[in-house]
């Protein structure tokens, strides 16, 4: 349990703090920092909605909607008798991932977003499109954790 607690907070902790770096060096300055030309950016942008900006509600209810489902995953976490070290660590991403955003949305409605990984920009079917949206490290930390879950399923819940 403590490795899953203590994954929570380091991701909370880097999450919030490269989002501060982010309004301080990139919004303020409305400027984008280019790390890898045409593919790895920095831009900053205030997400309003969940995944990929899709607003299902008010600010109230996107904070409630994900307190609750953090919260019975949690519950779910420290019911279940599986104690798997990979169990830990990806319910820690996923956990320290929502907790970094809700953060974000019951503080100051929108979450922070600010690494654009850029994989096609351009014209699809005369529609400009971009495939990506731009995230951050709590999104990461959920998406890597979630993928983790599926791909060692059966090694992370396997019957005691």
């Amino acid at each position: 349990m403590q490795r899953l607690f203590s994954l929570t907070a380091v991701i909370i902790l880097l999450d919030q703090a490269a989002k501060q770096l982010a309004r301080v060096f990139l919004r303020d300055a409305e400027r984008q920092v280019t790390l890898i030309a045409d593919w790895l950016k920095l831009t900053y942008v205030e997400n309003p909605g969940i995944a990929f900006g899709v607003t299902p509600g008010s600010r109230m209810t996107l904070v409630a909607m994900t307190f609750v489902i953090l919260m019975g995953i949690v519950f779910y976490v420290i019911r279940s008798a599986n104690r798997n070290s990979e169990f830990m660590m990806a319910f820690g991403l996923i956990i320290g991932g929502g907790l970094g955003n809700l953060i974000d949305r019951a503080v100051i409605g929108r979450v922070v977003d600010f690494i654009h990984f850029d994989l096609y920009n351009g014209y699809l079917f005369n529609t400009w499109v971009s495939l990506w949206p731009v995230f951050n490290i709590a999104d990461s930390a959920i998406t890597i954790g979630a993928a983790w879950l599926v791909v060692r399923y059966r090694h992370i819940f396997d019957e005691q």
